[in-house]
């Protein structure tokens, strides 16, 4: 059994996450206290009760969702203990930053104060350019980069998530997305707008990127000690300056989670942990490994789901 733990990013909120996690273990309400020590608005607060407009603005909903994955995976090493460990990590988008600190290359501290710095630039560039998300579905990423090149100069659009064969995320601004959602659908494809009024991974955020990399210059990156698989490489780094480098890029480069898990599948990993709110990775996985691939994917959010994972892992 080869492991890889996985992180979702936004999207994937709802109000009560993390709750039962907090309310069973210390060590859970240990990272949740720690968290809103850091924040100046109040985090565990928000993610328990709302309202959902705050809890989604991207300065409070960045570190909303990491600290719950950081909490539900202290739920996941306790339960393995040294039974059992993961050979891989990787976050998709957002969720990168969990991994990198259950990698060990980041302090809890520092993955939060990170996150909330990174979803206030981001929301400032939104306010700043405003645009949007679209989901294109039955596509393959060349088709949709066409589409894109055909209607150039309507406005800029780019292929922000490459989540599956045929799930692409188009990012830009709102004139640009209707030109090709245009074109998309008369080829037959699916266009779903994504609920975000900032045009994530997309040149319209790309001033993020010079004064993220410089906040970040304050913050102490390790070497990874267990392999981490990066959304603007699809592949692992050990050196902490190129980490830094690719970090502050992911904010305005593809999120290239198919090749990611495509690669996974390839080096042997067959078992799967969706570790964080919700199951948006664990259904990817199900339409990017290949035809009779046996593999085993998992996710859980609570205790409950938590005990039904190690009972389908075998190893309890």
């Amino acid at each position: 059994m080869k492991i890889a733990v996985l992180f979702p990013g936004q999207g994937s909120q709802f109000l009560g996450m993390g709750r039962d996690f907090i309310e069973s273990d210390k060590d859970c309400a240990e990272i949740m206290k720690m968290a809103a020590s850091v924040c100046d608005f109040p985090l565990e607060k928000l993610c328990q009760e709302g309202p959902m407009e705050e809890l989604t603005r991207a300065v409070h909903l960045q570190p909303a969702i990491t600290v719950t994955n950081l909490i539900c995976y202290q739920g996941l090493k306790k339960a393995w203990g040294d039974k059992i460990s993961a050979a891989c990590f990787a976050g998709h988008s957002l969720g990168e930053y969990s991994a990198l600190c259950a990698s060990g290359v980041l302090s809890v501290e520092d993955t939060i104060r990170l996150v909330i710095k990174r979803g206030a630039l981001m929301e400032r560039e939104g306010q700043k350019n405003p645009g949007g998300m679209r989901a294109v579905l039955g596509k393959t990423i060349e088709e949709v980069e066409k589409m894109i090149d055909d209607c150039s100069g309507q406005g800029i659009v780019t292929a922000a998530n490459h989540n599956t064969e045929q799930q692409i995320v188009i990012s830009g601004a709102i004139a640009g997305l209707d030109a090709v959602e245009k074109v998309a659908s008369e080829a037959g494809a699916k266009v779903i707008p994504l609920a975000v009024s900032v045009a994530n991974h997309s040149p319209l955020v790309a001033d993020a990127v010079p004064d993220f990399a410089a906040f970040m210059d304050e913050v102490e990156f390790n070497v990874p000690a267990v392999p981490v698989y990066f959304n603007v490489s699809a592949g692992t780094e050990q050196d902490t300056e190129n980490i830094k480098e690719m970090m502050a890029s992911q904010i305005a480069s593809r999120v290239r989670w198919f090749e990611i898990i495509s690669t996974m599948i390839n080096e042997g990993v067959d078992t799967f942990v969706e570790v964080g709110p919700k199951t948006v990775l664990k259904g990817m996985i199900r339409k990017i490994a290949p035809k009779g691939y046996q593999y085993k994917a998992l996710q859980f959010d609570t205790p409950e789901g938590l005990a039904k994972c190690m009972e389908k892992l075998d190893c309890c």
